[in-house]
């Protein structure tokens, strides 16, 4: 009996998370047109580099092939002067003698997150009243920039962040963790927006006015702080102000080379939400649509309706993957790796409860439940 209402729990919340997968492949969309601004404000475009990724020189390019009619200052900046990135930079530089180009060599601490560090020591120079931060291994389309100043032109609007999906740039082991970005993150995004439960900001790109930047501290309020998204988005909103996620997706580069490197990167970010939002991890729990109803149905003893309730989810899983696809114009991996990039993220997410420290970049911390980083 106890193990009849087990099952019955878990397919019910199988049943939910397919029901929500099938919602976010429904709401999901590719970009419209960009409606045109009477006046295109001036960007100022930091990006952060720590050594080279498989793409960074294409990723590099992507930003110097955007189409915006407005000027646009780009920083990069590194903590190392021996930095191997730097000499893709150089490139890109040479390549593009016309562009307003910065590069800030710094080492100066603004607190345990180095990336935080990277962009306060980058902002000193920056010049214009948009600022936009953009991870290294991140591609833009052309229209990025203009997305971005579109949204921020709304009245009440403080923060953009970017949908993204997963590029495996490094063999099986990065089209895996492409994968879990793409069909599983993604889809719990847009639904939790769609629903009014999630008010994400994604660090991979984010923009907003050097105006609101000034008012929640500068990048140095941040610089003690892990999850600097999120913390970054809770600040906006306390000043009264909305984060939003315009409807274009960026293409976010994955470089993981074996498996540990995999569970090493997405055990961060898991234990990370978990200690700074436990409800809201546990409860994305039923996002894991196809492992909960494969438990299911091998408690039920694979019943009919248990077997009704694996279909679905299935389905689910292959419409939300073909309709990201579609709305992205990407493809972060093949239909039949679905099932086994899903039992990993399922058992990542059952690991989670039991893990206190992350790595980040060769060093062990734990995260505090405001989300602070602690040796």
């Amino acid at each position: 009996m106890v193990l009849m209402i087990v099952s019955i729990i878990i397919l019910a919340m199988a049943v939910t998370g397919a029901i929500f997968n099938i919602a976010a492949g429904a709401i999901t969309r590719p970009a419209g047109a960009v409606r045109p601004l009477a006046q295109w404000p001036a960007i100022t475009v930091l990006k952060p580099v720590h050594g080279t990724e498989p793409t960074l020189a294409a990723n590099l390019e992507s930003l110097f092939a955007q189409d915006y009619p407005g000027v646009v200052q780009v920083i990069f900046g590194t903590r190392n002067a021996n930095d191997p990135a730097l000499a893709v930079i150089a490139q890109a530089r040479a390549a593009h003698p016309d562009a307003d180009i910065d590069i800030v060599i710094s080492d100066r601490r603004h607190g345990s997150n180095n990336k935080l560090s990277n962009l306060a020591n980058m902002d000193a120079l920056g010049r214009h009243p948009i600022v936009v931060i953009a991870d290294s291994d991140v591609a833009w389309a052309p229209d990025a920039l203009r997305q971005l100043a579109v949204a921020l032109a709304e009245p009440g609007v403080g923060l953009a962040s970017c949908l993204h999906v997963g590029r495996g740039d490094a063999g099986f082991w990065s089209q895996l963790a492409a994968m879990d970005i793409s069909y599983r993150f993604m889809p719990s995004v847009l639904t939790g927006v769609a629903l009014g439960m999630a008010k994400p900001t994604l660090g991979p790109t984010m923009a907003f006015t050097r105006k609101t930047l000034e008012a929640i501290g500068g990048f140095p309020a941040f610089g003690d702080v892990l999850a600097d998204d999120y913390e970054i988005g809770a600040a906006v909103r306390g000043l009264g102000l909305r984060t939003v996620l315009p409807r274009f997706y960026i293409t976010h580069g994955c470089s993981e080379s074996s498996l540990i490197a995999l569970i090493t990167h997405e055990m961060r970010w898991t234990v990370t939400i978990f200690h700074i939002n436990p409800a809201g991890f546990v409860g994305s729990i039923v996002f894991h649509t196809l492992p909960l109803a494969l438990i299911g149905a091998l408690m039920a003893g694979f019943s009919t309706v248990s077997l009704v309730v694996l279909g679905l989810a299935a389905f689910a899983r292959v419409l939300v993957r073909a309709r990201i696809d579609i709305a992205s114009g990407t493809v972060s991996g093949p239909l039949f790796l679905v099932p086994i990039r899903d039992l990993l993220s399922f058992a990542l997410f059952c690991t989670t409860f039991f893990v206190h420290k992350v790595d980040w970049r060769g060093s062990r911390f734990r995260v505090t439940r405001d989300g602070r980083l602690q040796s």
